[in-house]
């Protein structure tokens, strides 16, 4: 392990999803370039009550094939099931020989924003109206945020470095950056990185109504998350699972693997400034892409496209447009920068890795995800949003921005493979 940390390159290997618009990737690419929606109005209770009354749901979701059997299903919260299904495609996907590979070098960052909350809600009904000694003894196990992370370990058997981020909307992509970071540094060789959350339960939807943060577009609900456009009133709550292999890449080309491109570059920044609202201008998702680009060694004109947090709301779209401009100055007008949330809704922690996945995908298919709903374009949001189709272009570097409560900025910057 001699080698100069920064001369350690990490690639990605394998990707897999779970989201409101596919539960696979071949799915969920095709869904988000043919600008198909995942909004509807929520069916997992009666949402009659709420002043929001839409989310982005998962449906048609099958836990069971990536779980050794259907009680230790019932033992897990739905975010990790979906956590630990995203993991099991991208693993299929990277054909890594588990048998062959050296698993005290694998490791798993797999976040969760605010991890098992419908465990929570369930228990604390049951400890109400029928006493503590009726509670689960698996209440604790299935909703901590750090479970999806702990099984897919366990599962397969990979005692590399295991943790999961906890950062709000910037959980997966924090995950992701930081297992790029582990590999560089000689810690692991192979991370399987990404976030899972599933907030559609009462207490969730309730709790961000609270805040007024929800679109209340209930009437319209394929046309309630409408990132960048002057008619947005909120993002819309999304549900799923992101997670990618990452690689050192001569691990990848020992075992003759399929790259997919370079993760080269990673930003993490605070904003220091507010509880929910983006620092004025955008400043800390600026200082947070300047960084994605210093540590990847690359010009704010080498990029092509940039997938941005989006996620629909008065301030934030504005902010990161601002955040935009200040980096990439003149280059910002040639750039494309879509948001694929008004398809999949906010998918809170797991929405960077479900972005990075686009990105990536980007670059292999030379299809950039249009921003859909973009209807009526606000004056003070006026770059190339890719509005409400997809575009054929060249995508050689591509940034994905997370941004969450608490003033955390997350940003990964992938690019083509040149070997």
């Amino acid at each position: 392990m001699g080698t100069n940390w920064t001369e350690r390159r990490v690639v990605v290997t394998g990707l897999g999803v779970v989201s409101p618009v596919g539960n696979d990737v071949e799915s969920f690419w095709r869904n988000l370039i043919a600008g198909a929606c995942g909004v509807d109005r929520i069916t997992a209770f009666d949402p009659a009550a709420f002043d929001s009354q839409i989310a982005a749901e998962v449906r048609g979701f099958d836990p069971a094939p990536a779980f050794p059997s259907p009680k230790e299903i019932r033992r897990t919260d739905r975010f990790s099931q979906f956590g630990v299904h995203a993991a099991w495609q991208a693993l299929k996907d990277s054909s890594l020989d588990l048998e062959k590979a050296d698993r005290d070098r694998i490791g798993v960052f797999v976040g969760s924003g605010i991890g098992g909350l419908s465990t929570t809600c369930e228990q604390h009904s049951i400890l109400l109206n029928r006493g503590p000694g009726r509670m689960s003894p698996f209440m604790i196990p299935m909703l901590i945020s750090n479970m999806a992370s702990g099984l897919i370990s366990m599962y397969y058997g990979l005692r590399g470095p295991n943790f999961a981020t906890c950062s709000a909307c910037a959980t997966a992509n924090h995950a992701i950056g930081e297992a790029w970071r582990t590999i560089k540094m000689g810690a692991a060789d192979v991370i399987l990185a990404g976030g899972a959350e599933a907030t559609i339960v009462p207490i969730g939807i309730g709790g961000f109504c609270a805040m007024r943060a929800l679109s209340t577009r209930n009437q319209e609900p394929k046309r309630a998350s409408r990132p960048f456009d002057a008619d947005r009133d909120g993002f819309v709550m999304g549900e799923g699972a992101g997670v990618v292999v990452l690689e050192e890449l001569e691990s990848a080309k020992a075992r003759g693997a399929r790259i997919y491109c370079e993760l080269a570059g990673y930003g993490n920044t605070a904003d220091a400034y507010h509880l929910t609202a983006p620092s004025e201008g955008g400043e800390g998702a600026a200082r947070c892409m300047r960084m994605a680009l210093q540590t990847a060694g690359l010009r704010p004109e080498d990029v092509s496209y940039v997938n941005a947090h989006g996620t629909s709301t008065p301030q934030g779209d504005i902010a990161e447009t601002q955040a935009v401009k200040a980096v990439f100055g003149e280059h910002a007008r040639r750039l494309m920068v879509s948001s694929t949330k008004g398809a999949t809704g906010h998918m809170l922690g797991a929405a960077g890795a479900a972005e990075l996945v686009a990105c990536v995908k980007a670059i292999e298919t030379g299809i950039v995800p249009p921003t859909i709903n973009l209807e009526k374009p606000d004056p003070a949001c006026d770059l190339d949003y890719v509005p409400n189709q997809a575009r054929e272009a060249v995508v050689e570097v591509a940034l994905n921005n997370s941004f969450g409560f608490g003033g955390h900025n997350a940003t990964t910057l992938v690019r083509r493979f040149v070997g």
